[in-house]
């Protein structure tokens, strides 16, 4: 069965690659700004379930299309990827010290089945300097991420703790991808590669 990834993210392909699955990457292209909710659960569902129908309808109907996208819900605001440094920095500078919540939407597609559900995280920030944040904001990896943070690049040693599933906080939860894929009739060790 031909796996699809509907997402440039590095981290999600990792995720998978390091769960056994090796699925091909086709970016979904679509602009995630025609999509606007007050609710960061519903937004996150929606981004993911744009992306998994745009590159669903690019591929043949049997492959199995995973999209996902993540947001930081943060003291009543939402933030998706940055705009640029001086918002990463100015994100950071109100994170420290504080905690929010990612949630993370996953859409999988299969034919005309199409199941959608979303994970949600709690992330505790450190309470880091001001030279901190903007060394971390110069190395541009917080530029192209939700919530301007990774936990699995060089923005994990800025967190000190989580409530949830560490996968999720990466862009993918594998527990709930897992039962996802069950919906659809598949077998989550059926879509392992692994070579002995």
């Amino acid at each position: 069965m031909r796996i699809v990834l509907a997402s440039q993210s590095p981290a999600r392909l990792a995720t998978l690659r390091a769960a056994g699955i090796e699925p091909e990457v086709v970016v979904s292209g679509v602009d995630e700004d025609r999509i606007t909710s007050s609710d960061p659960s519903n937004l996150a569902a929606a981004l993911a379930q744009m992306k998994c129908r745009a590159v669903a309808e690019r591929v043949e109907p049997d492959a199995l299309v995973i999209g996902c996208d993540s947001v930081l819900a943060f003291e009543g605001e939402i933030f998706g990827k940055p705009a640029g440094p001086v918002e990463a920095a100015g994100r950071w500078r109100r994170m420290r010290g504080r905690s929010g919540v990612l949630h993370t939407g996953h859409c999988v597609r299969r034919g005309d089945q199409e199941f959608i559900e979303t994970a949600t995280t709690i992330v505790h920030f450190a309470a880091i300097t001001d030279d901190e944040i903007d060394a971390y904001v110069a190395t541009g990896e917080p530029l192209h991420v939700a919530g301007a943070f990774t936990i699995d690049g060089l923005g994990g040693a800025f967190i000190t703790g989580i409530e949830g599933d560490h996968h999720n906080v990466v862009g993918l939860s594998l527990p709930v991808l897992r039962e996802l894929v069950g919906d659809l009739g598949i077998a989550w060790t059926s879509l392992w590669t692994l070579s002995n």
